[in-house]
């Protein structure tokens, strides 16, 4: 897999992923990266940026690395966490990308993503996200629906997010729950929103009448946080 981008660059050697190759543009010039590289033997080769380009067509800042595909955790081993976030079939990874930054920022260390019909962890996620996929759990699940049976057999109370619901500040937050985010254009899915004990809606008071899914899962991912404190 190829990632690319200063900042997802500088998370990676920080951490010591494995970095097989790196493709750095012919005047590259961020001294720190370059060391880093040297110091840990890491094949690179000086390219145009027409020759990176047809590597990554993304902002790639003039550095792309390729390392082994994103490693995904399993479900059992995040079954400790007191909050879960679960994507229903996300379709941007921009969104996906954000919402893991989040994540990260909010000390929530785990995520659920399905394995079809949405966004895998890719070389813009990670751009997207400024490397924290590295710090979050990240599953891949077959089966949604079947998921959250299992979360709430693990007594998770599911909290799901839609326009038509409860003011998501007056749900309860305590105790171990799963945050779902919908869909950018559908929203929940019908099964996935049936499983939910709880239905948190944003308030709009202009005249969208909704928000960017990322943007959406922020406002209730800190929600959520600010009762576990």
């Amino acid at each position: 897999m190829y990632v690319y981008g200063k900042n997802v660059a500088k998370e990676l050697l920080d951490k010591d992923e494995k970095i097989k190759k790196a493709f750095l543009y012919k005047n590259f010039s961020d001294k720190d990266i370059i060391d880093q590289l040297n110091i840990k033997n890491i094949s690179t080769l000086y390219l145009d940026k027409y020759e990176l380009d047809k590597i990554e067509k993304g902002n790639h800042q003039g550095i792309i690395l390729e390392i082994s595909d994103y490693d995904y955790a399993s479900l059992n081993s995040i079954m400790q966490e007191d909050i879960i976030v679960v994507l229903d079939h996300l379709e941007d990874p921009h969104n996906v990308g954000a919402i893991i930054r989040t994540c990260e920022a909010a000390g929530i260390k785990s995520l659920v993503i399905p394995k079809d019909r949405g966004v895998k962890i890719n070389s813009t996620v990670m751009k997207v996200s400024v490397g924290t996929t590295s710090k979050v759990n990240i599953a891949m699940v077959n089966n949604l629906v079947n998921t959250l049976k299992t979360f709430k057999d693990n007594e998770y109370w599911i909290i799901g997010t839609a326009m038509e619901g409860t003011d998501y500040r007056k749900i309860d937050y305590q105790g171990k729950i799963v945050l779902v985010i919908g869909n950018e254009g559908k929203g929940l899915s019908r099964l996935v929103k049936e499983n939910c004990d709880f239905i948190a809606s944003i308030p709009m008071r202009g005249t969208v009448n909704s928000l960017n899914a990322s943007v959406a899962a922020a406002l209730i991912i800190y929600e959520a946080v600010r009762h576990e404190i």
